[in-house]
């Protein structure tokens, strides 16, 4: 086994394998980047052939290395096999080395938290590992354990765990193996260890319709609890946990600096979480109305008949779906609460960095990967403003700028005149803005009148011609007759007309008979 790593402390690239039982470490000059380790790779790759060969001498490969030297002299003392030093396992049982581990890092993690890692360190990793000693443990025996995850009974009987769930558990492995090889020096089993894929989990807020009928419908003792909930987006230990002392009437603001999780008040989930929500006019009437009832007596807004605040698994369990199960709603969540209030303020047009702000989130990122699928079915802005737009569009037609009748036009442009302009002489500049208006009430642009034979042609299909004698007789006659005053001039004797085809030109030159070519005789033809 040989593979490529990093030193920690000086960012260089290593080679760590085995040889003859004995682990080796070769250290390079080169920083680790991805050219770099694709070069070490290479060396590597020869490496282990060698070694499959038996061809392998370290110092050719290491010259000068110190293991080198140390090898070359154990081979010529002891002929005999050595005992490879993975067979001996090296370090402490898993559950010795987890109890330090959880001892030395828990000043780093909130209570929660730590009670989270407990609950899956003993209900999970203890039973599998608990007495096996850290170096020993294979990646085999990983991939046993996850695969073994997935068959266990998860929530509501489903078979198997969440892959969500599994990610978890095998985060917390492989964080304790990791620290583990770290200071014993072995590498971690866990270390190329996918993650599973998780799906994404749809978010399904109530509509505003909806959130009125729940509001007129649930008991009167948590209407105020759900309205508050439903338009301030609070999380749920945030909103169990906020207390009088943080609700400013004046500003109209709720400061959210405290959550309450698994009964204990606690710092919010992250500094961002820090913030000021903006009462809107009914969480303010709600909170109103229950400052005289819980003012005084407790501490919190929402709490019990004990003045403790409200448990969220009694509430959800005795309260909240026994109401969605009344209204024939879907079961969800409470945090469903949270997602309604995010989509009510994007659909009433609310500055997605406003939204961001009142939900806690340090960006717009979470935000738009969200809720944004959201957003245009409630505000309607799903393709139907660019159809308005157009449709008002062509209603009127292009707009062209308004030229009144008796404004003159505009002057040509004229040679620069001999004698310098005087300084009284003034020229006439329009200063008025321009006025447009729909190109249906403009007025049309003026036909020209037909010029040319083109023109002669279509002024004689629209009038009736006199018949005249010059009209006429010889082809002479025809072009001597009376025209059209703008009508083109036929061409001079011997001459070709305009409209007299190029190619029939081009056939009588080659015939040679362009020196005795005569319009009128090419006329009769």
């Amino acid at each position: 086994m040989a593979k490529v790593v990093a030193r920690k402390e000086t960012g260089k690239l290593v080679i760590d394998f085995t040889y003859k039982g004995v682990r080796c470490r070769e250290q390079t000059a080169l920083d680790d980047t991805p050219r770099n380790r694709k070069m070490v790779q290479a060396v590597v790759d020869r490496l282990l052939a060698a070694i499959k060969k038996g061809t392998f001498v370290y110092g050719e490969f290491f010259p000068g290395s110190a293991n080198a030297a140390r090898l070359t002299e154990r081979q010529s003392v002891d002929a005999e096999p050595v005992t490879e030093v993975n067979d001996v396992p090296v370090g402490p049982t898993f559950k010795t080395f987890t109890d330090q581990w959880l001892q030395e890092h828990s000043i780093e993690w909130r209570r929660s938290h730590i009670r989270s890692l407990l609950s899956t360190i003993e209900g999970r990793l203890y039973p599998t590992f608990a007495e096996k000693v850290v170096s020993s443990i294979t990646k085999s025996d990983v991939l046993a354990f996850r695969a073994a995850l997935a068959k266990e009974p998860g929530r509501a009987g489903k078979a198997g765990l969440s892959a969500k769930r599994i990610n978890e558990i095998m985060g917390t492995l492989k964080q304790i193996l990791e620290e583990a090889a770290d200071r014993f020096d072995f590498t971690s089993p866990a270390l190329n260890v996918k993650r599973l894929r998780v799906r994404k989990s749809d978010v399904q807020p109530f509509s505003l319709a909806e959130v009125q009928i729940i509001l007129a419908t649930v008991r009167a003792d948590y209407r105020d609890y759900l309205q508050v909930r439903f338009l301030t987006g609070m999380r749920t230990g945030e909103v169990n946990g906020l207390k009088w002392k943080y609700i400013d009437f004046e500003s109209r603001l709720i400061l959210v600096r405290e959550t309450h999780v698994l009964g204990e008040d606690d710092y919010t989930k992250t500094d961002g979480s820090q913030r000021d929500i903006k009462m809107s006019q009914p969480v303010f009437e709600a909170l109103l109305r229950q400052r005289e009832i819980t003012f005084g007596n407790s501490d919190y807004v929402f709490c019990n008949l004990l003045g403790e605040p409200l448990d969220n698994t009694n509430f959800t369990k005795r309260i909240w779906y026994p109401l969605l199960r009344h209204l024939g709603y879907e079961l969800r969540r409470p945090y469903q609460m949270r997602h309604t209030a995010a989509t009510l303020w994007l659909a009433s047009g609310e500055a997605p960095e406003f939204v961001a702000r009142q939900l806690g989130h340090t960006s717009t990122e979470m935000l738009f990967r969200t809720y944004s699928r959201y957003v245009p079915n409630m505000t309607r802005q799903d393709g139907s403003a660019m159809e308005r737009l157009l449709a008002n569009q062509f209603a009127n037609g292009p707009l062209v700028k308004y030229e009144p009748d008796d404004v003159s036009p505009a002057p040509k442009r004229l040679a620069a005149p001999k004698e310098p302009i005087q300084a009284q002489t003034v020229v006439p500049r329009r200063t008025s803005p321009d006025l447009y208006v729909p190109a249906s009430q403009a007025s049309a642009m003026p036909v020209p009148k037909p010029r040319g034979t083109v023109g002669a042609k279509l002024i004689g299909v629209t009038q009736v011609p006199t018949t005249t004698p010059a009209d006429t007789g010889s082809a002479a006659g025809r072009s001597n007759g009376p025209r059209e005053a703008n009508a083109q001039p036929p061409p001079a004797d011997g001459g070709l007309r305009p409209q007299w085809p190029m190619r029939m030109a081009m056939s009588f030159a080659c015939a040679g008979a362009v020196s005795s070519f005569r319009p009128q005789a090419a006329l009769t033809h």
